[in-house]
Formats: C-alpha cells, structure tokens, sequence
C-alpha cells in the first residue's frame, strides 16, 4: 500500500462539533483536515478525488459503488468514526485494497446512559409534564408510571454497551436476563441469565437493544417478536435502526402490546437525522405517524453526543489513521 504522505483526510457528514473535536485532535498529527458537510455516496463520491483518506460517519453510504469512485480517485483508507461498519461493503472494500478501520470504544457509557434516559423519560412522563408546566398546567392526570425496582429487564446484545446498561438497571434493583451468542465475562458478576429470544420477550418488562446491525439482527424485533412479548413492555433502541421492523412496531403500539417506544435510532434515518428540518414538512410517513403516538420518544441519534464520546472518536480515528501510515496495520482494522 501506498504511503500516506500527504495525509489529506475529507471528513464527511462533518458538523461545527466534528470540527471543533477534530482540530482539537489534530494538533499533535498536523493532517491537512477538510471537512464536507454532505453525506458520503455514489453521488457525493467524486469529492473526496486525490484525497488518501476518507473519514465517513455511520449514515454515509460505502456500496460498492461508492467505493469503486473513492479508490478510482486514490482513496486507499475509510476511517469510519463510529462503532458500527454495516455502511460499508467490505468485500469491494477489499476488491479495491481499501482499508476500513473504525472506532469500536469510544463511550459505552454515553450509550447506555441515554437509554436510560429514554427509559425514564417514557416511564415519568417529564417530557409531557415539562411542556405542560411551562403551559400553567399542573395536572397530574396521564403522567402515572411504575416502580423500575424490581422488574425484569431484557438486554439483547451484552457487549461493551450491554453490560453498562446491565451494571446501571442492576443499581436500579432489576432483575436482568440477556441474549447473546457470547455470555460476557462479567455477567455472573452482575448476575445475568441469559435465555433464548422468546423467553426473553415473554418475561422482560423492559427490552433495550445494544446488538450491531448483521444479516442475523435485522429486523430482530419483528410480528412474532412483538407477539410474544409481554403486554405493555418498554422497548427501547440505541443500537441501529433496522434492528426493528418499523411497521410491525407500530401494531403492537397500535395494539397496546407495546406500552412505550424509546428510539434514538430509526431505519430511514439518513435523510433526516442530524440536520435542521424544522421549515420542512417530514415526508417519511412512517416516522410521521411514530410521532403521532404519545408513548414514543424519539432522539436524533445523540445517544453517543458527550464531550467524552466526541473527544474519543476525533483522537481514536486520527490514531487509526498513523497506525495505517506509519505500519499498514491497526488494531480497530475492520476485516472481512
């Protein structure tokens, strides 16, 4: 592989926080650092032209035939800032001696923080009572919750975001049943059962997700998935959007099979997530009509949005691209 020597890095997707983050970052690398506001595509692809390094985030698209224009103009590295590589296709990834590394640590705390943050928010009702307040309304009709002491929590995917969720519902007082092919290394230690999917929809009153996005996970929660849940079960989802067949969610919603929905992520997220569509009417229907329901909370993928987090993946990411330059190697090296 080529060296890397004149390091310029096109940052897709990039924000004012990116930026901020990543000139931060840079100080010690000195990467000649341009930033794209537009999301990474087949269309937006011709951009990153004699630019050796490509930084993209997790709603960029890398298809193949993405991929093909970036190495066609001398893109030999991906550096996704994000956990997640299911944007990428990594056998034309590798067809084209592209390089793919990613940020697989940046803050399981900030992830499975906000999910509590979601849960609580769904059981206590503060994003109802918060408006209602300012509005001089002081009501306490609709805002019931319950006790989160002593209920049975559900964690599909017991990973470095899992197992912190784990450890915070353990304080909490739940009893936590997991599902995972490999039985975390802590888990006896905080007390985890682990069961088949089915007994742990039947007995969770709460499920949160923290599984990647795979071939297996999609679609996950699905009809029979909702079915066999308990009735009025708090589903919530910081993991990747299509995890959860939208339209089958819905029903139970619909239904009252599902008593509340927290999601910080959502499969057609990447036309509305992360920008300012607040003059624009929302053409998605589905998300429309999630909205529509006063038991969903959604956030704009911001489950990872700390100070920490940011600080994390702006350094993690410039430090996987000295590793490829200086040895052609790094430990986060995504593989096919």
């Amino acid at each position: 592989m080529p060296q890397l020597c004149a390091m310029k890095v096109a940052i897709f997707s990039a924000r004012p926080y990116d930026r901020a983050f990543f000139d931060a970052a840079n100080a010690s690398h000195r990467y000649d650092l341009v930033y794209l506001d537009t999301h990474l595509n087949k269309t937006t692809a011709a951009l990153a032209a004699e630019f050796p390094v490509v930084c993209a985030f997790a709603n960029d698209t890398l298809d193949a035939t993405t991929l093909a224009i970036l190495a066609e103009g001398g893109t030999y590295l991906v550096a996704l800032r994000c956990a997640g590589y299911n944007n990428v296709d990594l056998q034309a990834a590798q067809s084209h001696n592209i390089r793919v590394v990613h940020v697989p640590a940046y803050s399981p705390f900030a992830i499975a923080e906000h999910a509590v943050a979601l849960l609580l928010t769904l059981n206590r009702k503060t994003h109802r009572a918060y408006n209602r307040v300012r509005d001089g309304n002081f009501s306490l009709d609709g805002l019931l919750g319950f006790d989160i002491h002593g209920l049975t929590v559900g964690i599909i995917g017991t990973g470095k975001i899992g197992i912190k969720f784990a450890r915070i519902m353990r304080g909490f007082g739940c009893e936590i049943i997991a599902c995972d092919p490999i039985k975390h290394p802590d888990s006896d230690e905080i007390g985890i059962r682990y069961v088949e999917p089915d007994e742990l929809y039947a007995l969770s009153d709460i499920i949160s997700l923290h599984c990647p996005l795979t071939p297996y996970t999609h679609h996950l929660i699905n009809t029979h998935a909702v079915q066999q849940m308990k009735c009025g079960v708090t589903l919530i989802n910081t993991s990747r959007g299509a995890v959860i067949d939208t339209h089958a969610v819905i029903v139970g919603l619909k239904s009252g099979h599902i008593g509340s929905l927290g999601l910080d992520v959502y499969e057609e997220e990447a036309d509305l997530f992360f920008q300012d569509l607040s003059n624009d009417i929302i053409k998605d229907d589905v998300f429309a009509r999630l909205l529509l329901f006063p038991n969903v909370v959604i956030t704009s993928h911001q489950a990872f949005f700390t100070r920490n987090a940011l600080q994390n993946i702006a350094e993690t990411t410039l430090e996987n691209i000295n590793d490829i330059r200086m040895t052609g190697s790094c430990k986060n090296m995504v593989r096919v």
